[in-house]
């Protein structure tokens, strides 16, 4: 069953949004530098506290959805069906995230990420949490019973398949060559006697 946020939840969804929005609208017409934090709280009409409530930083105004992405990564490993197996599983989320960045729009973004060292550091630092919150969960399946190391690892590779192929001028072919890869690492770290 699904929950209808409140009205209180839905004013604090739309007020992130706006600054989200507003940050990102500036941060392209200006440049990323060019913009303080105070420039976009005036724009979106709130307070810089306000501001702060919603984002830890002007990077994550940038990376507006990291938390997002983060619970949808560990949930295509805690939500799938019993018997489901889970690289599949994965794919489907990572190809979800790839489609997300390469949509129509999103080329001017990713420049602007690529021009600046502390937005590149940001992603860099987000995309590590991603997989250790995915090996996290990995290592937390009483149905996967593998090593650390072993679910550490298909977490970056599954992160870093995003990347790949998110920078691919294929991402549809590169996710399927990564994945095979991702998939013969995952049975090849099967302990004995498991298929």
């Amino acid at each position: 069953m699904t929950v209808t946020p409140g009205r209180r939840e839905r004013k604090k969804a739309a007020t992130r949004q706006k600054i989200a929005d507003t940050a990102l609208r500036l941060f392209l017409e200006r440049g990323y530098d060019a913009v303080g934090i105070r420039d976009v709280a005036a724009e979106a009409d709130v307070a810089v506290t306000t501001l702060f409530s919603h984002f830890a930083s002007k990077e994550a105004l940038v990376f507006e959805q990291d938390e997002d992405f983060e619970q949808r990564l560990t949930q295509a490993v805690t939500g799938r069906a019993t018997h489901e197996p889970l690289i599949p599983a994965l794919r489907r989320e990572i190809q979800a995230l790839v489609r997300h960045c390469t949509a129509e729009g999103a080329a001017p973004v990713w420049r602007m990420i690529e021009a600046s060292s502390a937005l590149r550091e940001y992603e860099e630092s987000m995309r590590l949490r991603h997989a250790e919150s995915l090996a996290a969960a990995l290592a937390a399946d009483p149905g996967l019973p593998q090593t650390t190391t072993a679910c550490r690892t298909i977490a970056r590779f599954a992160i870093d398949a995003y990347s790949v192929a998110r920078e691919a001028a294929d991402p549809e072919a590169a996710l399927d060559e990564i994945f095979r890869m991702i998939e013969a690492a995952w049975e090849a770290a099967q302990p004995s006697g498991r298929t």
